[in-house]
């Protein structure tokens, strides 16, 4: 296992906090995510595995598999994948961690990540994100901010805390099988989930499915018939959510193999948010693939720091 991120130590101080994240997450240089350091988890197809690279190109032995059939999916970090990270962050000077992660309803890294942490030399604040992609990059950029302003590693851990309450992420798809396959997707209803979840969901896949992760959870919102319909939607819903939040807010697109939809919706979330201030688009990771497929298209909105 290779963690990947800036050498520990780079703010100079002993007293420092590290902060530490893993590859689910989408990370935008200049929002708060330098000298991030981030854990891979493992990508599975067939016989095969490897480390996941975020948005490299599919290793070719997994690419291989796949072009066989086998469907892709994820491994959580094993414990002393952390364990080694935060051994070195230790032996780096480091003096406490925070390590944030994809919610705990998507993946067993959070749990890795708390036994590590329980043997760990140094104090190590593990915090749930509740989200996954931009989300958890947003929320991974609150602590890291804080570490680099000086604050300790519980102040660090608690404004990550704070972010992820405070940030919403809506996507569409081509087709939810992939994330009903992995038993990654709930249905939902006016008044939350409704009896026979996985039927309604798989009902969806004759159109697209727009959905929502909220505390941790993946719900199916509506369904709507075209990419058009969905751009429009998720910035009807993006314009809702940063219009209850106080002051500026910061939004990310994130795709996979749909360059021109995201480009689109960013040009109309930018129109449709009168508040906004940094914005960004990136291709989401390889894990996330693993689960949604192809043809994903999402945004997430969060207090600006």
């Amino acid at each position: 296992m290779t963690a990947r991120g800036s050498a520990f130590g780079e703010r100079g101080s002993r007293g420092q906090v590290a902060v530490i994240t893993d590859s689910s997450a989408c990370v935008g240089v200049g929002e708060g995510n330098s000298g991030l350091v981030i854990v891979p988890l493992r990508i599975l197809a067939g016989g095969a595995a490897a480390e996941d690279r975020s948005t490299a190109p599919l290793p070719e032995a997994i690419a291989a598999q796949v072009a066989r059939g086998e469907r892709l999916t994820t491994a959580r970090p094993a414990p002393e994948d952390f364990a080694a990270v935060y051994r070195h962050a230790a032996a780096a000077g480091v003096l406490a961690i925070v390590s944030v992660h994809l919610a705990a309803e998507l993946s067993g890294t959070i749990g890795s990540a708390q036994l590590a942490a329980a043997s760990a030399t140094v104090p190590v604040h593990v915090v749930d994100s509740r989200t996954i992609g931009a989300g958890l990059g947003f929320v991974a950029a609150a602590a890291n901010q804080a570490a680099a302003a000086g604050l300790p590693a519980a102040a660090a851990a608690r404004a990550a805390a704070s972010r992820a309450a405070r940030t919403a992420s809506f996507f569409a798809l081509d087709t939810a099988e992939h994330l009903r396959a992995g038993g990654r997707l709930r249905g939902t209803g006016p008044a939350g989930p409704v009896p026979g979840a996985d039927r309604a969901a798989g009902s969806m896949l004759a159109s697209r499915p727009l959905l929502r992760i909220s505390d941790g959870t993946i719900t199916v919102l509506e369904r709507v018939r075209t990419r058009a319909a969905a751009r429009g939607r998720l910035t009807e819903l993006a314009a809702e959510f940063a219009a209850g939040l106080p002051g500026e807010c910061q939004l990310a697109v994130q795709h996979i193999s749909s360059h021109d939809d995201a480009d689109e919706l960013h040009r109309q979330l930018t129109a449709a948010v009168p508040a906004v201030g940094r914005t960004a688009i990136f291709r989401a990771s390889t894990a996330i693939l693993a689960h949604t497929g192809p043809g994903l298209l999402g945004v997430v909105v969060t207090p600006a720091l």
